[in-house]
């Protein structure tokens, strides 16, 4: 995309090009508000900018957060944040990704996961910012030999049901490890035999996800897919200025 760009100065004074994003969305490239709150508020309210370097290619640029109006944190942790949350309600939503514990192994399922009510997290964050700040994210989901789409709808399904009255919308997301070799190469390094999606598999689970959320209610969404699954969820998560 190509966003909306200004001559604003650094923090020497040196004039820079700079996106002035009315939303941004943060934590896509490293998660912020478990490792780098401190450091992020610092920049929002002291610096007025950040400096990011896209992880893919290597190119910097910088973000102003003159125009900013609301920010989107994904994270799995946010609880270095609680104490920040309470004045920063009226513009800000959560992601909070919620996986199953050990969905790819003891590692990555003891270090990315939770359960409620054992974890208080998502409790936390409602009491601080209300209803409606607060989304679900389940992403990515990841297909191996030994996780079938059975087996991630009843980890949904019990994540889904532990969540009622905590969040209103569930966004999720096939996992398209083809497209990321990083990725690829760390799943084979750690002997994940993953499946890529079929769009007819993608379908199917989404179609059952719809039926499994008429107990629910949840405001159903999706985030990247390259296909249309409007008929089974409600909307599609937009592109926004990413740091």
């Amino acid at each position: 995309a190509t966003w909306v760009k200004q001559k604003l100065p650094r923090e020497d004074g040196e004039l820079v090009d700079m996106q002035v994003p009315v939303l941004v969305s943060a934590s896509r490239s490293t998660d912020i508000p478990a490792f780098y709150a401190d450091w992020f508020f610092y920049r929002l309210d002291k610096a007025g900018y950040s400096a990011w370097t896209n992880p893919f290619n290597g190119v910097k640029s910088y973000v102003s957060y003159k125009d900013t109006r609301f920010i989107v944190f994904w994270s799995k942790n946010h609880a270095h944040c609680y104490n920040i949350a309470d004045i920063r309600k009226a513009w800000h939503q959560v992601l909070h990704t919620i996986l199953a514990k050990r969905l790819l192994g003891r590692r990555v399922g003891e270090e990315c996961s939770f359960t409620i009510p054992a974890d208080r997290n998502v409790q936390k964050l409602v009491d601080r910012l209300g209803k409606g700040h607060v989304v679900w994210r389940f992403d990515p989901l990841v297909l191996t030999d030994r996780i079938s789409a059975d087996n991630l709808l009843a980890k949904v399904e019990n994540i889904g049901d532990q969540l009622l009255g905590y969040t209103e919308k569930m966004v999720f997301s096939f996992a398209d490890i083809l497209s990321y070799r990083k990725v690829q190469a760390n799943l084979q390094k750690a002997q994940v035999n993953y499946i890529d999606w079929t769009e007819a598999q993608m379908c199917e689970f989404a179609q059952r996800l719809s039926a499994l959320n008429h107990k629910w209610g949840y405001e159903l969404a999706t985030c990247g897919e390259k296909i249309d699954l409007t008929e089974y969820v409600f909307k599609r998560i937009i592109a926004l200025t990413t740091i």
